[in-house]
């Protein structure tokens, strides 16, 4: 990296920095800390749900797919999300909103204790928290290799130096800080990846190289489905992207939380959804051209990196440095607090009864400490990601696999078709799930899209049926209340 480079480096951790201390005053209690007050504009809530939605993964493991595969990483990762995203802006973003409005929640989790028990609360609570250390701690690991393949810093160093950076201005700004660094990281996005974009077509021959680079590539990296992406694997992820992306992943639920009305976080999701189908295409062709300038790499995880590192002058490989850490820290911050409103608000009051009774200065105090030590926890997980088969295993098989069974009570609570649906059936889909990944991960021989798909589709079965067989013979006062609540098809 040349001078100009560490330049940019530095002045965006300083806008980093900046941002954090400024949102330091807006946030004056839990609300403000983890829903931003519901006060989020919706463009604002689209673009943070959107870059809160991927980090620098895309550019070392998904860079590896697109290298070796190449455009089936639109089809089966963009496209899905976007399709899920866009059917969540009909059906679940309205609901959180409904929500918080009615209930005053500020975790995702929380509504769970009146829809079906605090047993169950806990349960998903417990196990998204657990499966969170190893999401986040997989995301630290990726921008631990970007930073080491542009600047030679260690892995150690490079998670820590991230990690330490992130944890300044989500501990000081919670969500507000998260939000506005998301914008901010988005516009570096934009510059970095459009840059890119546009070398690479100059140095392919102009802007037909959109369609004639193909010809230079294998045949089977054209098509729709190649490898072990077949149909069966997109359409599985399909549906774990709408458990994930409208809520089952947590923190993209507290974006939804954070908006005004049901009117404005619909126009959010649909932001988000558009971004996820026209972004990627230009974000992923440089790395769909790798092979071209790069041939026979023997990491291809690496393809994108040294692409920039070949092709950009000084000045703008630092701006895609940045954009790429940009990705890491969106999601990573926004996850550590969404994981802090679950454990403060969720976890620990159930276990310690006096936090219920804590002051707003108290709880906020609270809420930033476990921040803190999320994160900590989660940097722990990032030096030892290769005990976990490395950072595509973590990301795919181990979060993919497992987010469904932890997702279906969550995301299928909030829509009125499954009121039957009880406590009993979200506790026993949500073993079934996790006995589906279990013995599909290490007793049978199965392809990527049985491992992925089985899981949450026995627990959306199993939430089904429990519901019709075995429903609910009464309801208390505060189910009804919230099912009247989601049954609520007005714009809040």
């Amino acid at each position: 990296m040349a001078t100009a480079d560490w330049i940019v480096m530095a002045l965006y951790c300083l806008l980093m920095v900046t941002i954090g201390l400024w949102s330091y005053r807006k946030v004056s209690n839990t609300q403000d800390f983890y829903v931003a007050g519901g006060r989020m504009p919706w463009w604002l809530s689209g673009i943070s749900h959107h870059m809160s939605g991927y980090s620098a993964a895309v550019f070392v493991a998904y860079a590896g797919v697109a290298y070796s595969y190449g455009f089936t990483l639109y089809v089966w990762w963009a496209v899905s999300i976007s399709i899920a995203v866009f059917a969540g802006a009909i059906f679940i973003a309205p609901q959180w909103v409904r929500l918080r409005l009615s209930l005053n929640i500020a975790s995702p989790v929380e509504y769970l204790a009146s829809r079906y028990n605090v047993p169950t609360q806990q349960l998903v609570a417990w196990s998204g928290v657990i499966l969170k250390l190893f999401d986040v701690g997989a995301k630290w690991a990726s921008i631990g290799v970007i930073l080491n393949t542009f600047t030679g810093i260690s892995l150690l160093n490079g998670i820590l130096l991230s990690g330490c950076l992130s944890l300044f201005y989500i501990s000081l700004g919670g969500l507000w800080a998260d939000a506005l660094t998301d914008l901010a990281q988005f516009i570096v996005q934009l510059l970095a990846g459009i840059s890119l974009f546009v070398i690479v077509l100059v140095k392919l021959g102009g802007a037909s190289a959109v369609l004639t680079l193909w010809d230079r590539l294998p045949p089977e990296n054209s098509a729709l489905f190649n490898g072990p992406y077949s149909a069966g694997f997109c359409l599985a992820y399909a549906l774990i992207s709408f458990l994930s992306y409208n809520g089952g992943t947590w923190n993209l639920a507290q974006r939804y939380l954070a908006a005004p009305s049901a009117s404005s976080v619909r126009r959010a999701a649909l932001l988000s959804s558009a971004l996820y189908l026209v972004w990627p295409l230009i974000l992923f062709f440089p790395m769909w051209a790798a092979p071209v300038f790069l041939p026979h790499l023997a990491d291809p995880t690496q393809s994108y990196s040294l692409l920039a590192k070949t092709l950009l002058p000084p000045g703008l490989l630092g701006l895609v440095l940045a954009s790429m850490f940009a990705h890491t820290m969106a999601m990573t911050t926004s996850d550590a607090n969404a994981v802090s409103a679950v454990i403060t608000r969720d976890i620990m009051p159930t276990f310690v009864g006096r936090l219920r009774k804590l002051s707003e200065t108290q709880a906020l105090r609270l809420a930033r400490l476990t921040t803190v030590t999320f994160t900590a926890l989660t940097l722990v997980v990032a030096f030892e990601a290769d005990r976990f088969g490395g950072i595509l295993d973590l990301l795919v098989l181990w979060f993919a696999g497992l987010v469904g069974p932890t997702a279906v009570p969550l995301i299928l609570g909030l829509l009125p078709a499954f009121r039957r649906s009880n406590s009993a059936a979200a506790m026993v889909s949500w073993g079934a799930g996790l006995v589906t990944f279990a013995l599909l991960r290490y007793s049978f021989r199965v392809g990527l899209a049985a491992t992925l798909a089985s899981p949450v589709a026995v627990s959306c079965v199993i939430f089904v049926l429990v519901g019709w067989v075995l429903p609910a013979t009464q309801t208390s006062l505060h189910q009804s209340n919230l099912l009247r609540i989601l049954g609520n098809d007005r714009d809040a």
